[in-house]
C-alpha cells in the first residue's frame, strides 16, 4: 500500500509544517526520563574504569607503581602506558586544521605542516598539563575504581611548565615539545602586508588595543561518559559515548587501537550538552573499549566533575592586538590584527584560530587589512571550538575597538558604524583576507536591534537607575558567522510496508530538537505527516556518513540532502 493510501485520504491541515510550530517529537521521551544518555547505557557483566591524572603541569614520569591499587577489593587490572605500548596502541588522530576551500591555510612558521604534539592514549615519559590521564583502573565497582586510582604511586620528575601562551612564545621559556623549541606551532600571515602599511602611514588617526580573552571550559549537564563492550564472538567493538560526530570518531578510534573501521561501532544517542566541549575523540573512548578486549568485560567510565574541569577539552584563549586605520570623516582604510591561540599541551583544533582570523574585519567594508595567526604549545589542558569558534573574540576586539574611536573622534558610535557597515549593494562582497560574504543587510539589522533595544530611551533608563545607586550601561556590537561547518553530509530514506518513512542522515542532535525540524523538512517534500518520519542518527551500523553537528550547519546541510533523497 502506498503511504499516500493509508486512510484514502491526505489531511492537508497536517502538512506543509516547516516554519511552523509543531510539538517537538523528542519531548515527552525527554521529559518523562525515557532518554538514551550515555549513562543510561549499561551492559550485563560491566564493570568499572576511573583514571589516575596528573597533578604536575608538566613532569617526567620516573616510575609507576601499581602493586597496591591491583590488591584493593574489586579491582580486575591497573593499565599504563607500558602496557599500551606493548598492545601496539597508536595515538588518537586529530585532524585540527581547517580544510575547507573557504578556510584560510594555516601552516607552521616555516610554512610547511603543522607539529600537533601526538596524543598517546596513555604517556610513559612525561605529562604535559594537570589532569593528564596517565593509569587507568579497573574494578567491580566505580567505587572500589576510585578508591584504588588513590592509592597508584607515581614517581614524577616536575619540569618547568608555562600556561601563558605570551610567556611560551618569548625565548628562554619551557619547552613543551622538543620538536617545537620555540613552542610556536603555526604562525601564518594573511592579506596584504605592505599595502596595509602604507594605509596606516598616510591615515589621519591610527588606534589600537590588546586583548586577552580569557579561557573557559564547558560544564554539560552530563559529563562525559563511555561505555565499551568487546565482543570476542565477532571481534567487534562497540562503544556508548556521549559525543557528537560518531562517523568521524568511529575512523579516529579505530586507528589509535589500530583496528579496521569496521569492526568499530559507535552509538551517540542523546547528548546532555555540547557546544563543543564532546565534538572530538577523548583517550577514554579508546581505552574503554581496548580495556573491554583485554578482559572480555563491558567497561564502563563517567567522568566526575574534578575529572571535567581538568580534562575536557577547553576554549577560547586568544590574546589578539588589533589596530585600525581611520580617515578624518570615521572612514576606516585598514586594520592589523595579531592573534595568539593557546593550543594548550597538544592540538586538538585550530578551527578557533583559523575561523576568527578570517573575519577580523567583522561586518564592516575596511578595504585592506593583514592578519597574523598564531597557535602557542603551553602546559595546560588543549583547546577546542567552543560556541562559534574564535569569531566571538575577535568580533569583540574589534567592536571594541570601533566603541573607542568613537569616543576619541567624538563621533556617535552608531553613527560611526553606519558609515562603515558593508552595503547590501557590494553583497556579494569580499573581505581584505579573500573571504566572501554571500549575503546580509547589516544596516538594517542593527537598526532593528537599536529599536528593540529601545536605544533611543535609553538615558531615561540610565536615570532611573542612578537614582537607586545603580550604573546601567549599554553597547551594541555587529557580528558576522560563517557558517560553513564540514561540507560533507548525507541522508537515506526507507519506505516500510506500513507507510512509515525512516530518515538517516550523519549530523546528530546534541538537544537542537533534530527530531522534529528534520522530520518537518522530509514529511513537507514527501506530502505526508510528519509522525509519519522517524529520524535515525548517531550509529555508525546504520549511518555511514556524516560531519556531527556543529558550526551552524545541521539544519542547512541535513535539510538540503534530505530535500534530495526525498524528492
Amino acid at each position: 500500500m502506498s503511504i499516500f493510501e493509508a486512510d484514502g485520504n491526505i489531511d492537508k491541515g497536517l502538512l506543509a509544517s516547516i516554519g511552523k510550530p509543531v510539538p517537538r517529537k523528542e519531548d515527552k521521551r525527554l521529559i518523562t526520563g525515557r532518554g538514551h544518555f550515555t549513562d543510561d547505557f549499561n551492559s550485563p557483566g560491566q564493570v568499572y574504569a576511573a583514571f589516575v591524572r596528573s597533578p604536575y603541569p608538566h613532569a617526567e614520569i620516573v616510575s609507576i607503581d601499581t602493586a597496591s591499587a591491583i590488591e584493593m577489593p574489586g579491582v580486575l587490572a591497573v593499565y599504563t602506558g607500558a602496557d599500551c605500548r606493548a598492545d601496539r596502541l597508536g595515538a588518537v588522530p586529530h585532524n585540527p586544521v581547517p580544510s575547507t576551500r573557504t578556510d584560510l591555510k594555516l601552516k607552521s612558521p616555516g610554512g610547511g605542516d603543522i607539529f600537533v604534539g601526538p596524543q598517546v592514549l596513555l604517556p610513559e615519559d612525561k605529562v604535559r598539563h594537570v589532569g593528564e590521564a596517565i593509569v587507568m583502573v579497573i574494578a567491580a565497582t566505580r567505587s572500589e575504581a576510585l578508591d584504588a586510582s588513590e592509592v597508584v604511586e607515581v614517581d614524577y620528575l616536575p619540569l618547568a611548565s608555562v600556561s601563558d601562551s605570551v610567556v611560551a612564545a618569548a625565548s628562554g621559556a619551557p619547552i613543551v615539545w622538543t620538536e617545537v623549541p620555540d613552542n610556536v606551532c603555526c604562525d601564518t600571515t594573511f592579506g596584504d602586508a605592505l599595502a596595509t602599511d602604507k594605509a596606516f602611514d598616510n591615515a589621519e588617526h591610527v588606534f589600537s588595543m590588546g586583548f586577552r580573552i580569557s579561557r573557559v571550559t564547558g560544564v554539560p549537564l552530563e559529563p562525559r561518559a563511555a561505555l565499551g563492550d568487546y565482543n570476542i564472538k565477532n571481534a567487534r567493538y562497540t562503544l556508548y559515548a556521549g559525543s557528537n560526530g560518531a562517523v568521524r570518531h568511529k575512523q579516529q578510534i579505530a586507528k589509535a587501537l589500530r583496528v579496521e573501521p569496521e569492526s568499530v561501532r559507535i552509538l551517540c544517542h542523546d547528548v546532555g550538552g555540547n557546544f563543543g566541549t564532546k565534538n572530538r575523540v577523548y583517550v577514554e573512548f579508546a581505552l574503554v573499549l581496548w580495556a573491554s578486549r583485554k578482559l572480555t568485560r563491558p567497561i564502563k567510565f563517567t567522568a566526575t566533575r574534578a575529572d571535567s574541569f581538568v580534562s575536557d577539552l577547553q576554549g577560547r584563549d586568544l590574546v589578539t592586538t588589533v589596530e585600525l586605520a581611520v580617515a578624518e570623516d570615521g572612514q576606516f582604510l585598514a586594520y592589523r590584527a595579531s592573534n595568539v591561540s593557546n593550543v594548550g599541551a597538544r592540538v586538538v583544533s585550530l578551527s578557533p584560530l583559523g575561523k576568527g582570523i578570517a573575519l577580523v574585519t567583522g561586518g564592516y567594508d575596511i578595504p585592506i587589512a593583514t592578519a597574523r595567526a598564531r597557535a602557542v604549545f603551553t602546559n595546560t589542558v588543549p583547546t577546542q571550538a567552543y560556541r562559534s569558534s574564535g569569531r566571538p573574540e575577535v568580533i569583540h576586539a574589534l567592536e571594541r575597538l570601533i566603541d573607542t574611536v568613537a569616543y576619541e573622534l567624538k563621533i556617535d558610535p552608531i553613527e560611526l558604524r553606519r558609515r562603515n557597515l558593508v552595503k547590501t549593494d557590494a553583497m556579494p562582497y569580499k573581505n581584505p583576507l579573500g573571504i566572501f560574504y554571500d549575503s546580509g543587510d547589516y544596516t538594517e539589522n542593527m537598526n532593528i536591534a537599536l529599536e528593540l533595544s529601545e536605544w533611543k530611551t535609553f538615558s531615561s533608563r540610565r536615570a532611573k537607575a542612578q537614582e537607586q545607586g545603580k550604573c546601567r550601561g549599554i553597547g551594541i556590537a555587529n557580528y558576522v558567522e560563517s557558517s560553513i561547518g564540514a561540507p560533507s553530509e548525507r541522508a537515506e530514506l526507507h519506505v516500510n510496508p506500513a507507510g512509515f518513512v525512516s530518515v538517516i542522515v550523519g549530523t546528530q542532535p546534541t538537544g537542537q530538537g533534530h527530531e522534529t525540524s528534520f522530520a518537518q523538512v522530509a514529511a513537507d517534500v514527501l506530502g505526508i505527516r510528519t509522525d509519519l518520519v522517524e529520524i535515525v542518527t548517531s550509529d555508525t551500523d546504520v549511518v555511514s556518513f556524516g560531519g556531527g553537528s556543529h558550526s551552524g550547519r545541521s539544519m542547512r546541510h541535513a535539510a538540503t540532502v534530505i530535500c534530495l533523497a526525498a524528492e
